[in-house]
């Protein structure tokens, strides 16, 4: 048994102030809290609880509409959730958008014509309503006021008028498929107590299927429905505990879950449905800690404890509940007691043993501390918190170790990654379970509801891109090129003479060879390379530092460094100094990726392409019939250290052949996804672009990557007015046209084809902008990767704002181009290539920069 007592003093001050709140005046349920709906927990999992007949409900609904600003609109329907209170809950802002209507050329129509056409399974099922079902809003009052929300629910749903109903009620708003008699309705009831109760319900909408508050309610239905089929919600998504998948050599279990989702698509209300897996280790914090405290210096254990578990979330498997851990309280024990919700006091140790039936066996560990969300309807503003026993916390997810360690990933990958084939099987069984599964169906029913097939439509596949060099080349594979980058002069580089190349004593005989490799590989593809300045370091982070301040000078193209270990410290302070201190562009590479038997020429042919682009090169492109065409990729992430720090990443393209681009990287403190500063990273683009072509670009299109749920609003009412003002006041009358895309890598949504019987991915070029896509969007799918093992995710295309009036075919056809030009992979990516130059910028200076780069590398793709 271990000694955890008297680190108090050692533990950080940030999460603990955070945290304390009221951690010694709690209520029952998990010690520390009870009944509370915590961060990633598998309660409601939605703002509505939707029970039909006897059972307990919550929900709400409310109205309201955006006005337009810039000459373009967003419609919003502005249904929004709310808690009894009347406060916002959870806005729906997403489905309000209507973007659409402002488009002009694409309101009758957003399909593309060319390509080929191809027959395409989905794993979206139809939803079968009654043809004139809809959902009836009463705003519902009690007289008197009744403080608890479990006695306004018994009072509601004893009444004889409720009893067979399905309906949905929060304490504030009820919702009905059935319309009462009159508008107005009165009830009148009685508590146990004998004090009557009038309930007053009025009529406050009617709302159809696709409404936003109607899509909520089905959704939630669906997440009851789950549960009746004995899953546990983890997050958004519900797992079966029953049928784990073990993976013992590793310590790792994997639950089979689903996610789903109902929404209002182009035609017709569907549910959409995909196979998901939790990753468990069969480890438990204590266990954790307990290896960090057998592995380093007493006084640093605290601090060590914190910085590996603070923020990684755990699941109590004795109510398969998930945890953020935000603090370790090593001042309370399992011994220690807090009050249960009668006022009676009870110890941690005897509160498992009696609700749960479990033996703590450390009575000396420390507690995590988990902040709650704040309790709907509560007035106060302290924060809750859950206390934890380490012991009976379960780590998810996978450490920085196991991601690293290639046999445990493959492993995984067995069991994750599943084929169409094996996928598709797996969705039918779910359908199958729902409609024979007595609870499943008659809570279906009861909201007249009917499960439909899987439903199938009509893509298209357009054309293979030519990769152009100063050759023409058509790709070996339609997907991946690097073969043919072998003996094919690239597009244009500059000689690399003056550069240095730095390793340790070790590594020497690697660095040598890497060198002579890059000079081979470097001359078919018309990349002439110098022998370098080479300088012999010691292995530690503070020798590369020292070197490079000792020999680096203005004059340099380049510093390679052959890192013999993937600490990040070293990596960190290298890229640092080289893009802050002293600017110029760097390669680190490490040892052990040199010394992988028969792999050194292509490492070489790889390292060489990233080297041509970061002095200035260019590589290939593809034909784009669009001139004076301004192509940017935005994408914001979290500092990795400066918490609520955002960073936005800004690339835009500076030459028509689109080779050649232009990076800003802004942090700002709103710690969202929301960027601020795009009119000084959009000025700077198109000073480049005029710098380098002697006018503005004619036209500007925008792919804005990273955006979450719920952000959509925020995008086109925020971050498109910002852009928008800087091409005004920039080109005047003569202004470029603008147009702004979210690209969203994550959705449910699968497409297959169908061959041999089977079940295989959609091909490389696959476009689909029918029956799939939202009938308020222009929007589109596009399939632009090569899936080798498991089935591929399409990415999602919402054309937010556009007057450069493009045919939907042509936009399809030009993201799909720029799928091809990110040079860091000589093959076709998910997202359009700045895109993920401003997720690499972003990435870096998120993880090892934490500062703005200098200017002096804007115009070189420094970061791949």
């Amino acid at each position: 048994m271990l000694e955890f007592r008297g680190r108090e003093s050692q533990m950080s001050g940030r999460a603990r102030v955070k945290a304390r709140g009221k951690a010694f005046s709690v209520e029952e349920g998990t010690p520390g809290q009870l009944g509370s709906s915590e961060p990633g927990s598998s309660g409601s999992g939605g703002s509505i609880a939707v029970l039909a007949g006897e059972d307990a409900t919550q929900s709400c609904s409310g109205v309201g509409k955006s006005s337009p600003k810039y000459g373009f609109s967003v419609a919003d329907s502005g249904y929004k959730v709310m808690d009894r209170g009347g406060r916002i809950r959870c806005t729906f802002q997403d489905m309000g958008v209507n973007t659409r209507q402002t488009m002009a050329h694409v309101k009758n129509t957003k399909t593309g014509s060319s390509g080929i056409p191809v027959k395409i399974c989905t794993n979206l099922f139809g939803l079968w309503l009654p043809k004139d079902w809809q959902l009836y809003q009463y705003h519902v009052e009690f007289s008197p006021e009744l403080g608890s929300r479990r006695l306004q629910l018994a009072l509601l749903y004893s009444h004889t008028k409720f009893q067979l109903k399905a309906k949905a009620f929060d304490g504030a708003t009820l919702f009905l498929t059935e319309r009462l008699e009159s508008n107005v309705t009165e009830l009148s009831c009685e508590t146990r107590r004998g004090e009557a109760v009038k309930i007053t319900l009025t009529l406050v909408n009617q709302l159809p299927p696709g409404s936003p508050a109607c899509i909520q309610v089905l959704n939630i239905i669906f997440k009851k429905i789950l549960k009746k089929l004995s899953m546990y919600q983890i997050g958004r998504n519900f797992y079966s505990p029953s049928d784990p998948i073990e993976i013992p050599q590793h310590k790792l279990t994997l639950w089979p879950g689903f996610a789903v989702s109902v929404g209002q698509f182009e035609n017709r209300v569907m549910l959409c449905a995909d196979v998901s897996h939790k990753v468990l280790r069969n480890e438990n914090v204590l266990e954790f800690m307990t290896a960090i405290y057998n592995s380093v210096d007493l006084a640093r254990f605290a601090e060590t404890c914190e910085k590996e578990l603070l923020g990684l979330v755990v699941l109590t498997r004795y109510n398969n509940k998930t945890y953020r851990i935000d603090d370790i309280e090593w001042s309370v024990k399992p011994t220690d007691s807090f009050p249960k919700r009668d006022g009676t006091q009870i110890s941690y140790e005897d509160y498992y043993k009696q609700k749960y039936d479990l033996a703590v066996s450390d009575l000396n560990q420390p507690m995590l501390v988990s902040q709650l969300k704040t309790k709907r309807g509560s007035d106060t503003v302290e924060p809750r918190v859950a206390l934890l026993v380490p012991e009976l916390c379960y780590l998810t997810g996978l450490s920085s170790q196991a991601i690293a360690d290639f046999r445990l990933m493959r492993e995984l990958a067995k069991e994750t990654h599943l084929t169409p084939q094996s996928r598709q099987q797996r969705l039918s069984r779910l359908a199958d379970n729902i409609q024979r599964n007595k609870d499943a169906r008659l809570e279906l029913e009861t909201w007249g509801l009917q499960l439909g097939c899987q439903v199938s439509l009509t893509g298209r596949v357009v054309t293979s891109e030519k990769i152009l060099m100063q050759d023409v080349i058509m790709p070996m594979s339609a997907g991946d090129w690097f073969r043919d980058m072998r003996n094919v002069r690239v597009m244009g580089v500059m000689p690399l003479e003056n550069w240095l190349v730095m390793f340790s004593g070790r590594n020497s005989e690697l660095a040598h060879n890497l060198m002579d490799c890059l000079r081979r590989v470097g001359g078919p593809m018309g990349f002439q390379i110098e022998y370098p300045k080479v300088v012999q370091v010691q292995e530690s982070p503070a020798a590369f530092v020292r070197a490079l301040r000792q020999h680096v000078n203005p004059e340099l193209q380049l510093v390679l460094c052959v890192l013999p270990s993937n600490l990040k410290d070293s990596y960190d302070s290298i890229k640092k100094y080289l893009t802050l201190e002293h600017p110029i562009p760097s390669q680190c590479v490490l040892a052990r990726t040199l010394s992988k038997q028969g792999m050194l020429m292509s490492v070489a042919t790889k390292i060489a392409m990233q080297v041509i682009c970061k002095i200035g090169g260019e590589l290939w492109t593809v034909d784009v019939p669009l001139k004076s065409l301004m192509v940017v990729g935005i994408d914001v992430n979290k500092d990795a250290i400066n918490k609520g720090t955002s960073v936005v990443g800004f690339v835009a393209s500076t030459n028509i052949k689109l080779s050649r681009w232009f990076s800003r990287c802004v942090l700002q403190k709103s710690g969202t996804n929301m960027a601020d500063c795009l009119k000084i990273c959009m000025e700077g683009a198109l000073n480049q672009w005029q710098k380098c072509n002697g006018q503005l670009p004619t036209r500007v299109i925008v792919y804005r990557d990273g955006v979450g749920d719920g952000q959509l609003k925020m995008v086109v009412d925020y971050e498109v007015p910002q852009l928008f003002s800087v091409l005004s006041e920039c080109g005047g009358n003569h202004r470029p046209k603008l147009s702004v895309i979210v690209v969203r890598k994550r959705c449910l949504l699968r497409f297959f084809t169908e061959a041999n019987r089977s079940l295989e991915n959609a091909p490389i070029g696959t476009v689909i902008d029918t029956e799939a896509t939202r009938p308020n969007w222009y929007d589109f799918f596009l399939i632009s990767q090569l899936a080798r093992q498991g089935t591929v995710n399409p990415t999602h295309y919402n054309v937010v704002y556009d007057d450069n009036g493009l045919k939907p075919e042509h936009m399809q056809r030009l993201t799909y181009k720029m799928c091809h030009l990110y040079y860091n992979w000589p093959g076709l990516i998910r997202v359009p290539a700045p895109c993920q130059y401003a997720n690499k910028l972003t990435f870096l200076v998120g993880q090892s920069i934490h500062q703005e780069p200098r200017l002096e590398l804007a115009d070189k793709l420094f970061y791949l």
